[in-house]
């Protein structure tokens, strides 16, 4: 099969889209035939390697995935050859004592597809039956990849983790990243006031078209959180949505008495400053998670199926031009997601 994959961290250079051994499904998986795939900062991440992850060369990247199925592995009667479906990223073990209470996202083996498993970023790949779910017939596989990762994500930080209600205000920061661009539309589908911050007028415009309430475009006014405290009438908003880290400081000003910060990544890097004052003297609750169980999943994806929640695409590569789709997503440019052609 064609994949894109590489030997060793480095730039976009270290991608190569050549030949490798399709995958056989073991016992209990399922091959899928993939027809879409879809990018994620994670990739850029893996590909440049950060301390301490251990990958299995060649890594094949990709989080997102969607086709038909090709094969089944042993014990597999649920799914038949043929079948439309799109891939849930997020592995669990399905046994341990988190999985068996529904939290398989807390798994003692959780892991991504695509982190440190090879991922969706060739035409075949092999995953647990728990890890599929069936695509609408019409349903656009672009549409469905670029929502599966970052739509549980969103969904599962504000409504599970945050426990967001109808009435509250949420200020998002970042106007057009995938996360951000679904934390938009859930918030306003929750019934939540929406205030978004941007990078720029363009940008601030998509978000704008998501619903968003109150626009903030931060190349004109550095110190958004001060515009975000008059906009309330000093209040602060409820909610904040922040998955840059080194943006804290201006959160933690933006949010009000009692607020909760919620996070499920770092694109600002790993490692900044808190002030910690800000923390006790506001009583503010800092809530993380990453990914979603698969009863989110299933839930937010039957929303994108149904058309109330609409997952945005930027621009669609072939997979051979993999290289060029990294760089464009490294430049910051995309308005949505990026989403990859797999065809024969």
């Amino acid at each position: 099969m064609k994949a894109v994959l590489f030997h060793t961290h480095g730039g976009p250079g270290v991608l190569q889209y050549t030949d490798i051994s399709t995958p056989s499904p073991g016992p209990g998986e399922v091959l899928v035939h993939l027809k879409a795939a879809a990018l994620n900062r994670m990739d850029l991440w893996i590909r440049e390697g950060w301390p301490g992850i251990k990958l299995a060369y060649p890594h094949i990247s990709g989080a997102d995935g969607a086709g038909e199925i090709a094969a089944l592995g042993e014990g597999i009667d649920e799914w038949k050859v043929g079948e439309r479906v799109v891939i849930n990223p997020s592995l669990h073990c399905g046994m341990c004592e988190s999985c068996v209470a529904g939290e398989d996202n807390l798994c003692s083996r959780w892991a991504l597809l695509g982190e440190t498993v090879r991922g969706t970023l060739a035409e075949y790949v092999a995953v647990s039956r728990r890890n599929l779910l069936s695509l609408p017939n019409g349903f656009d596989e672009h549409k469905a990849v670029a929502a599966a990762l970052v739509y549980q994500t969103a969904w599962h930080s504000l409504i599970t983790r945050g426990g967001l209600r109808p009435g509250e205000t949420v200020l998002v920061v970042g106007a057009s990243g995938g996360v951000n661009t679904a934390a938009i539309q859930i918030a306003k589908m929750a019934g939540a006031v929406v205030y978004v911050v941007g990078s720029c007028a363009e940008k601030l415009a998509l978000a704008e078209s998501l619903g968003a309430d109150y626009l903030i475009d931060r190349s004109k006014d550095e110190n958004w959180s001060k515009a975000v405290f008059q906009l309330t009438d000093r209040r602060g908003v409820d909610v904040v949505v922040d998955n840059v880290g080194t943006t804290y400081l201006q959160s933690f000003r933006a949010a009000r008495k009692g607020g909760r910060i919620l996070t499920v990544g770092n694109t600002g890097g790993p490692k900044f400053e808190i002030d910690n004052r800000y923390i006790f003297s506001k009583h503010l609750s800092i809530i993380g998670s990453t990914m979603s169980n698969r009863r989110d999943f299933i839930r937010v994806m039957g929303l994108v199926f149904a058309g109330k929640l609409q997952p945005v695409v930027d621009r669609t590569f072939p997979l051979s031009e993999t290289r060029a789709a990294e760089e464009y997503l490294e430049r910051g440019e995309q308005k949505g997601k990026i989403t990859l052609e797999i065809r024969e």
